[in-house]
């Protein structure tokens, strides 16, 4: 069993527990011998026996060992000792994606693109040394303090060999290709796949596909078509959209056939993001014929040189059915393949008919197209001008002025930021829940936000009473705006309890909001999704219930209260309780009630607070000692003097003995008090 301060391999010194997952605990611990932090990662006892565990552990190890990247995590060492199977790793001092997204929502287009990229050169490196990671999620990306991206956790990852690699293990399920989900073969593509949906949930904040259990959600990767994420962020650009929808593709065969693939075209939509270069395969033209191109036709010709004379008697035979274009007559006696007709009346593809009239059908539907583009350029040229009489009707005050602001009850207006020479305008969110306010004033208007707690008034808890500076001020993008918030005290507990108990009928198309008290952010947001909501902002904040820490301790609608489907839930994540801290103006005097203490003496005095920082160490023989001190994390301390002196002489009358006069060091304590700061 793993014990924090115990050393592991003679050099690896466990600090503390980081993490856990099914099969394994994660330690931080102190490389002693090269002097560096390091993740041990831990196969759990209970495991440690079972031969087939610890196979499957080794193997983790042994696939990325010799994969150095700045895009994965690197693998420093594997051993074992006295039962204890151990993998160590680079320590990355950072956060998951996973998290990072429930923290933001949903990433910038830019943002979510460069991190692509990074996790895409991860795998680059991974396949290029024969490892399919087959775990791809943003729970396993992680994003470092300073912006570095990696993948981590290899742990069902295989290196690849020349025989097919066929894989019963499936990853979480709402990244899992289709190919895995059917429990087949899986390879590079397949990570490609899980990367197309972690760059969906980055875009979107949400996963496209959710179900009531694994196996429907498993389900949709195979048989449902991937929502376009336009559908849920709409200003996604057209070339990272078909990124997007390429990767996804339910065939490998369409997607991209490498990461290298992927990084090129993620890098071009950076700079050219609304340009439609992305080569999508249409399944319905898929099987069309084309002309070879000249690349195509001498890769053909090369593989064919290699055939043997009957393998090539057979490819021209085969070759020769593939025949469909109006320039090549059928062979004779041989079946001729062709698609489905359109209709009835308008067969352009009916191959009965002579070649003339086929011709002529051609030329009706191409005169068709015609007339519906003409159609279409009109229609087009209509709603061009509507718009165009409707805004020059809005800034002549004929359908109102331009400046005219959406009701304050709608739901679904978007946030506009105007900043004047003076700032920006300061929107009222009083009476809001705090985490709704900080949605609207960090995350909309770019201002920060501080929190500030107010007892002397009615509200509800959390809730927003005043802003300084108030609403209708202006104030600098970036400026520091405090949010007073109501902590419940005076607030009338049976309207809360009846706030919280709300129970009306539901209207067609609303949801009941659950409760996500207490969850993990993770969970939380997967509740909210799977009850038809979307997940708002997740923002820090203190909650005295310490078992709450790191735990949803609010959300901003509250649960059983109906919504209508889609309704944005905004949280707060407890950092714990609010951090006490003390000051101490220190007038230590001369520890007079020691043995023996002569004023002069030297005396060493320190001053130690019960959590164990030292405040004062200092030899001194000038009293009192002075100071301030603040910040303490502490209530109390311990002054300790330590000094020596030497113990008096005595006589003994009958023998006329001496005694004494002896040095001897001496210590004393004295407990002390700190004062709470304000």
């Amino acid at each position: 069993m793993v014990k924090i301060g115990m050393v592991i391999g003679d050099r690896y010194e466990v600090l503390e527990k980081i993490g856990t997952g099914g099969m394994s605990d994660v330690y931080k611990a102190k490389d002693h011998k090269l002097n560096r932090l390091v993740a041990v990662k831990v196969l759990k006892q209970e495991f440690s026996e079972n031969e087939n565990f610890v196979s499957k552990f080794r193997v983790e190890a042994q696939s990325t060992a010799g994969l150095l990247h700045p895009n994965t995590v690197n693998v420093y060492d594997v051993g074992d000792e006295d039962g204890i199977n151990y993998i160590v790793m680079e320590l990355v001092d950072g956060i998951t994606l996973k998290k990072y997204i429930e923290k933001k929502s949903r990433l910038s287009v830019k943002e979510a693109v460069s991190i692509a990229i990074q996790v895409a050169m991860g795998l680059e490196a991974a396949h290029n040394n024969g490892i399919i990671h087959r775990d791809i999620k943003p729970q396993n990306i992680m994003i470092s303090k300073e912006g570095k991206v990696k993948v981590t956790d290899f742990g069902i990852a295989k290196a690849a060999t020349s025989n097919t690699i066929t894989s019963n293990v499936m990853g979480s399920v709402h990244y899992t290709s289709p190919e895995q989900a059917r429990g087949g073969y899986s390879d590079a593509k397949s990570d490609i796949y899980s990367l197309g949906i972690t760059l969906f949930e980055m875009l979107t904040g949400r996963v496209p596909f959710n179900g009531d259990t694994t196996v429907a959600i498993a389900i949709k990767h195979i048989q449902e078509e991937l929502p376009s994420p336009v559908e849920y962020n709409d200003e996604i650009p057209i070339s990272v959209e078909k990124i997007v929808l390429k990767c996804c593709q339910k065939s490998p065969d369409r997607r991209y056939q490498s990461a290298a693939e992927l990084i090129a075209d993620l890098k071009k939509s950076l700079i050219t993001p609304d340009k439609d270069f992305v080569n999508l395969v249409d399944p319905d033209e898929e099987s069309a014929t084309r002309v070879a191109t000249e690349e195509e036709q001498r890769t053909a010709r090369e593989s064919a040189e290699g055939l043997t004379d009957t393998a090539q008697m057979r490819l021209k035979e085969e070759s020769t059915d593939r025949y469909e274009d109006d320039d090549y007559d059928y062979p004779p006696n041989r079946k001729k393949k062709r698609p489905a007709p359109l209709d009835e009346e308008d067969d352009l593809y009916d191959y009965d008919k002579p070649r003339s009239r086929r011709r002529n059908n051609q030329q009706q539907g191409s005169s068709r197209l015609e007339k519906m583009t003409i159609v279409m350029a009109i229609i087009s040229a209509v709603l061009v001008g509507f718009i165009v009489i409707l805004l020059l009707g809005r800034s002549l005050g004929i359908f109102g002025t331009a400046s005219d602001t959406p009701s304050e009850d709608s739901s679904t207006e978007l946030a506009t930021v105007t900043e004047t020479a003076e700032g920006i305008q300061i929107p009222d969110v009083t009476g809001k829940t705090y985490a709704e306010a900080v949605s609207i004033l960090q995350d909309d208007k770019g201002f920060k936000v501080e929190k500030a707690a107010d007892s002397a008034n009615t509200a509800a808890k959390d809730t927003v009473v005043s802003t300084s500076p108030a609403a209708g001020e202006r104030a600098k993008s970036g400026a520091k705006i405090t949010l007073y918030v109501s902590d419940g005290s005076n607030a009338d507990k049976e309207t809360a309890a009846a706030t919280t108990e709300v129970s009306t009928a539901k209207s067609e198309g609303q949801v009941t909001v659950p409760n996500i008290i207490g969850m993990t952010s993770e969970e939380a947001v997967i509740t909210l999704v799977e009850a038809g909501l979307t997940a708002g902002s997740i923002v820090e904040t203190t909650n005295e219930d310490s078992n709450l820490t790191g735990m949803i301790c609010a959300q901003s609608i509250a649960f059983g209260t109906p919504v209508s489907e889609g309704t944005i839930i905004n949280m707060e994540l407890s950092t714990g309780p609010a951090t006490v801290t003390y000051s101490y103006n220190a007038d230590i005097a001369a520890p007079t009630e020691g043995e023996n203490y002569n004023p002069g003496t030297p005396v060493k005095v320190t001053l130690v607070t019960s959590d164990g920082t030292t405040l004062l160490s200092t030899t001194t023989s000038d009293f009192p000692v002075q100071g301030t001190y603040k910040g303490i994390t502490a209530p109390t301390g311990t002054i300790t003097f330590v000094y020596s002196a030497t113990t008096p002489t005595t006589t003994n009358p009958e023998t006329g003995e001496t005694s004494g006069g002896d040095t001897v060091e001496y210590t004393v304590t004295r407990a002390v008090t700190f004062t709470q700061e304000n």
